[in-house]
């Protein structure tokens, strides 16, 4: 089981180009696992994994579960908006990728890390939360939703600061997270985020009440990232 982890940091980056990205990286890894299903165990070759973060121009995605009623502005609006709309093959609904967000695609063989889908998922959110908990944010999961929530005990308080929507083929992963930092939220209000009209969101900018350091974020979340699911990151 290769646990080694190839880290590229994308910076701000197009959406489709870096789907595009995910999609060749996604392929490269899946052909190793096939072919090494063809071979004995001496001769199979690591499967490869990777770990993406980046931030995007303004763009709304769609996943495969999601309804495009839940996009609140039409595409002349999007123009004005500078903002772009994708129907995308990942899990759940709608959200919103902007700068000033951070955006992790990791592309992994989850049977390196001995993780189902389940417990993947799990891993991503918790490492979010060891993240927010180094700038003293309580942050959990909401019950029947996937993401990062602060008091989401409460309905009237409960607001998302993470999405967490991804895609798996034979235990290889792809999309995958986005944290708000210093996001625009006025972006939110163009959609029903993950389909929950009646939910917020917030970011980290809002809730400390002062601009984050956007780098200082992302060097924690890979940390917490790594130690979490087992990766050794390259």
């Amino acid at each position: 089981m290769n646990k080694q982890t190839t880290f590229q940091d994308l910076g701000l980056i197009d959406f489709k180009k870096a789907w595009d990205y995910q999609e060749e990286l996604f392929n490269r890894v899946l052909k190793v696992k096939l072919l090494n299903n063809e071979l004995s165990a001496d001769n199979q070759k690591p499967v490869p994994n990777h770990l993406l973060f980046c931030e995007h121009p303004h763009v709304f995605t769609l996943g495969k579960s999601g309804s495009e009623n839940n996009l609140l502005i039409n595409n002349f609006q999007l123009l004005d908006k500078k903002a772009s709309f994708y129907k995308i093959n990942r899990g759940g609904d709608i959200t919103y990728h902007g700068p000033g967000q951070i955006v992790a695609y990791p592309i992994l063989d989850l049977d390196n890390f001995k993780l189902s889908i389940k417990k993947y998922i799990y891993s991503i959110e918790e490492s979010v939360i060891l993240t927010l908990k180094k700038y003293e944010i309580s942050a959990s999961r909401l019950e029947g939703a996937t993401g990062v929530w602060l008091d989401p005990e409460i309905p009237d308080k409960a607001r998302k600061i993470c999405a967490v929507g991804v895609r798996a083929s034979r235990w290889v992963t792809m999309h995958g997270l986005a944290l708000n930092i210093n996001t625009d939220l006025n972006y939110f209000n163009f959609i029903h985020p993950c389909g929950m009209p009646d939910k917020a969101v917030t970011s980290l900018e809002k809730e400390l009440g002062v601009k984050q350091d956007l780098n200082a974020v992302k060097k924690a979340l890979k940390q917490n990232i790594a130690r979490i699911t087992g990766m050794q990151i390259e």
